[in-house]
C-alpha cells in the first residue's frame, strides 16, 4: 500500500518524470517510469481533448513515448485511463481519511475530509477533471468506477453509525451529486486553485441532514475561521 500511495501521489502531483533515452537504469525500472509517464498522459491529454476526443496518439505524445511502447503496457485507452482513474481516486480516498484535524467529533471529520478533498483536487485542474468530469464519458467500467468511488467519497462523510430512519443510498447520491455540481462548476469558473473556497459550501451540505440548519450553518461558518 505504501508503495502504491507513492506513486498516486506522482500522478496527483504532476511530478518530473525521467526523461526518454539511454540513462543507466534496470530494465524494470525504465517500464515503472514509462508506465507513469502514460498513467501522467493520459490525464493530461483527457484533460485537454476529452475523453472521447483522445487518441492513442495524444497519450503518447503527452507521455513522449512511442504508440508502440503504449501498447506494452496498456491494450487501449480504456484501460490506460482506467488505471490512472484508479490511482487518482486511491490518493483522493487516502488523503481524506488521513486528513489532519479530523477530530473525535463526526462535523469536525467531515469538514477535514472536505478540505483534503479540495486540497488535492486543487493542486493539479487535470487530475480534478479527470476524477469528476470525464469518467461518465468514459462509460463501461471507468463510469462504473467513478460511482464507486463517489460511494466511498459519501462513506468518508457519513455519521457513524448512519441514523435509523433515513435512506442513506439516496443521502449519499444526493451529496455526492451536490458536491460534484459544486466543484465542477467552480473548475469550469474559476478554476483548480480556487476550489478550496468551497470548503464552507460542502460542509453545510453534508452536515444539513442530520443538524439543524443553525448548527450546520454554524460548522459550515467554522471552515472560514484560519486554523489555529
Amino acid at each position: 500500500m505504501p508503495e502504491r500511495s507513492a506513486r498516486a501521489a506522482v500522478l496527483a502531483g504532476g511530478e518530473t518524470r525521467l526523461p526518454p533515452g539511454r540513462h543507466g537504469l534496470p530494465r524494470e525500472a525504465v517500464a515503472e517510469n514509462q508506465r507513469e509517464r502514460l498513467l501522467n498522459g493520459v490525464v493530461e491529454a483527457v484533460a485537454e481533448h476529452g475523453y472521447n476526443a483522445t487518441t492513442i496518439a495524444a497519450i503518447a505524445k503527452a507521455a513522449k513515448i512511442s504508440r508502440r511502447t503504449f501498447y506494452e503496457h496498456f491494450e487501449g485507452k480504456a484501460d490506460c485511463f482506467g488505471a490512472a482513474y484508479a490511482m487518482i481516486e486511491a490518493h483522493v480516498l487516502e488523503s481524506m481519511l488521513a486528513a489532519p484535524g479530523a477530530g473525535e467529533e463526526w462535523p469536525e471529520r467531515v469538514r477535514a475530509r472536505l478540505a483534503a478533498l479540495l486540497e488535492v483536487l486543487s493542486r493539479d485542474e487535470a487530475v480534478a477533471r479527470c476524477f469528476l468530469v470525464e469518467p461518465l464519458s468514459a462509460g463501461g467500467e471507468v463510469a462504473a468506477r467513478y460511482r464507486e468511488a463517489m460511494g466511498h467519497v459519501a462513506a468518508a462523510l457519513r455519521p457513524e453509525p448512519p441514523p435509523t430512519g433515513l435512506n442513506m443510498e439516496i443521502r449519499d447520491q444526493a451529496l455526492i451529486g451536490g458536491i460534484a455540481t459544486l466543484i465542477v462548476r467552480r473548475l469550469n469558473t474559476a478554476g483548480a486553485a480556487r476550489l478550496p473556497e468551497l470548503l464552507p459550501d460542502l460542509t453545510e451540505l453534508a452536515l444539513a441532514p442530520f443538524l439543524s440548519r443553525a448548527e450546520a450553518k454554524q460548522q459550515a461558518l467554522q471552515s472560514q475561521m484560519p486554523s489555529s
